[in-house]
């Protein structure tokens, strides 16, 4: 009698995700002008690379204020939307037990005090289902960027072919110099903002989940914002593992000088899971004048990973 030992189940392969993180400037009037129809166009064109196949899986927008988002996710063709913090949602201070030494209303004239006026301006289309989104309203803010509801959302993804879902993260943190303020308010308010980040992730991310964040940081050609946001953080920033790795992303972005994460505000990061081992693999930016069109003051910013399931 021959005895047959059971088949064992085989890895599923890797699956390819691109995730790309956008700042729209989707500022209202009289702030900025034309951005009804630059939204617009942006939804347009992400249909255009869509037609093309190369549209990413998920599209993390800040500055989202305008009604014509809406114009942008229809034309876009994005079957998936999530929003985040709204203009009056309040959360608890994540700081609380721990606060700093921070007077939440010194510059009336630069828009503290006043209320606020719009959004948190995140949004997420995504290709794949939603299964949650959870999101947190910043309690601290610096001049001009508390007239929005500045915050982070997470929001959990069914990808077909892997074994658990995938989370990923958007959030606009405080500005320098825009922000009307002297540098040392703005950049106090930066480093509370980050403390929330980290506190909100600590707590509301599900353990041993693969983990992509991205959005606008504010850190450009700043060491110290970059440090302290890393400090302590549950991940890794693409364009930093790549510079590391010589030859191991294909990159199709320029940087200069030998630290590429300070030379924009926006940043993409990585965490793997306990199920499945996440690499990035290709770098580039859209809406740069090359394959679309510049329709904001940032550029778009996309990372294609190879998702992993583990044996």
């Amino acid at each position: 009698m021959t005895t047959l030992a059971p088949a064992r189940a085989e890895t599923p392969p890797p699956v390819t995700f691109s995730v790309m993180t956008y700042n729209v400037e989707g500022l209202p009037w009289p702030v900025r002008t034309g951005r009804g129809k630059a939204l617009k166009a942006i939804g347009r064109e992400l249909a255009a690379m869509r037609a093309a196949g190369r549209q990413p899986d998920v599209v993390l927008i800040q500055e989202g204020f305008r009604s014509e988002v809406w114009d942008l996710i229809d034309e876009s063709g994005y079957p998936y939307v999530a929003r985040g913090p709204n203009k009056g949602q309040r959360d608890p201070n994540m700081l609380r037990g721990r606060e700093p030494d921070f007077r939440r209303v010194k510059y009336r004239r630069k828009g503290e005090g006043l209320g606020k006026w719009g959004s948190s301006g995140l949004w997420v289309l995504s290709d794949h289902p939603i299964n949650w989104v959870k999101s947190h309203a910043y309690h601290y803010c610096a001049g001009l960027d508390c007239l929005a509801n500045k915050g982070v959302m997470l929001v959990s993804l069914d990808v077909a072919g892997l074994p658990t879902p995938v989370e990923v993260a958007d959030t606009h943190l405080n500005s320098k110099g825009a922000s009307g303020v002297p540098r040392r308010r703005a950049t106090q308010a930066h480093r509370l903002q980050a403390d929330e980040l980290k506190g909100f992730m600590r707590e509301d991310r599900t353990p041993g989940a693969p983990l992509l964040v991205g959005g606008d940081f504010n850190v450009m050609h700043s060491p110290e914002r970059f440090n302290h946001v890393m400090a302590d953080y549950p991940f890794e920033v693409v364009s930093r593992w790549c510079h590391h790795r010589p030859g191991a992303c294909a990159t199709q972005i320029s940087y200069d000088g030998d630290a590429p994460w300070l030379d924009t505000q926006d940043l993409i990061g990585f965490l793997d899971g306990e199920r499945v081992t996440v690499t990035p693999v290709a770098v580039e930016a859209t809406f740069d004048g090359a394959s679309e069109p510049v329709l904001s003051d940032h550029d778009g910013y996309k990372v294609t990973f190879r998702l992993t399931p583990k044996g």
